[in-house]
């Protein structure tokens, strides 16, 4: 690995960390320099994570379990000040997409499950980051949100509207905790990861020809964002929305050009079977 000295000596947790975009951005921070804390449900897949960071020349350490469960989140932000002594970074990822269809047939419980997941989860984390670290000592926080927080489109209401509370906390976070610490959201478009699969895979064409950017997103194109707002660079960045999205909300420019009558991705979702939820 050729280091930057970017994030030298820091150190960052990572939510939802095992595969697609929380990956990603941690073998992006790791390979500016800091050591990373990776976090998602599965056992093996948090190991094969750090096994995989670790091969890559960063110093990692993993930590299973469901950001819904407040122990877990509590024995996450211990581990990463026990083995690094410092946290300096958060990255809010992790996130689920239940319960998906129209709204007026939402379970009540998922929907309460995914404010805990999508919502209440990035604050317990970042009120314990600011409590062992950061209060003191400053850090940057990223929220994971999503370029739908823009618009709303079928389907997706409990997941839209859970995101787009996300990014009202984000921008209250961002207030209360300056100047010391700052708050920024990243909001994808459509990323090739599997919590999105469903919507792309049968439609990925049709879609990237519905953009401006001609292709879906990957995950290192969010992740090399999320790096951006947490280094120095940024440094008088604070309380934003960084929209990666290929072009998405400007697609309308070029559309009936190119022959493209209906958003891409609207249409996929419509026709989606129920995804697993992540």
């Amino acid at each position: 690995m050729t280091s930057s000295p970017a994030l030298d000596g820091r150190a960052a947790l990572v939510t939802g960390a095992s595969r697609g975009i929380g990956l990603a951005t941690a073998q992006a921070l790791g390979e500016a320099g800091a050591m990373v804390c990776v976090t998602a449900r599965d056992p093996g897949g948090v190991a094969a994570a750090v096994d995989r960071l670790a091969d890559a020349g960063v110093r990692a350490v993993g930590c299973a379990g469901s950001v819904a469960d407040p122990a877990h989140l509590q024995a996450c932000t211990e581990r990463a000040l026990r083995e690094f002594g410092r946290l300096d970074i958060l990255v809010n990822n992790a996130a689920t997409n239940a319960p998906f269809g129209p709204l007026m047939g939402a379970d009540p419980d998922l929907w309460r499950d995914a404010f805990t997941v999508n919502v209440e989860a990035p604050l317990r984390l970042t009120q314990l980051a600011w409590r062992v670290w950061m209060h003191e000592h400053g850090g940057a926080v990223v929220n994971i949100c999503t370029e739908g927080t823009h618009g709303v489109g079928p389907n997706v209401g409990a997941y839209g509207t859970s995101k787009a509370a996300l990014l009202h906390l984000t921008r209250q976070l961002a207030g209360e905790l300056a100047p010391g610490v700052r708050v920024n959201a990243v909001s994808p478009g459509l990323v090739r990861t599997e919590m999105a699969r469903f919507v792309w895979e049968r439609a990925e064409e049709r879609i990237a020809q519905s953009l401006p950017l001609a292709r879906i997103g990957e995950p290192g194109d969010v992740a090399r964002a999320v790096l951006w707002l947490v280094s120095d660079e940024a440094e008088w960045v604070t309380g934003a929305d960084l929209v990666v999205d290929g072009g998405t909300r400007v697609r309308a420019a070029g559309g009936a050009d190119a022959g493209v009558t209906s958003y891409a991705v609207h249409d996929a979702l419509a026709n989606a079977g129920k995804p697993d939820a992540i």
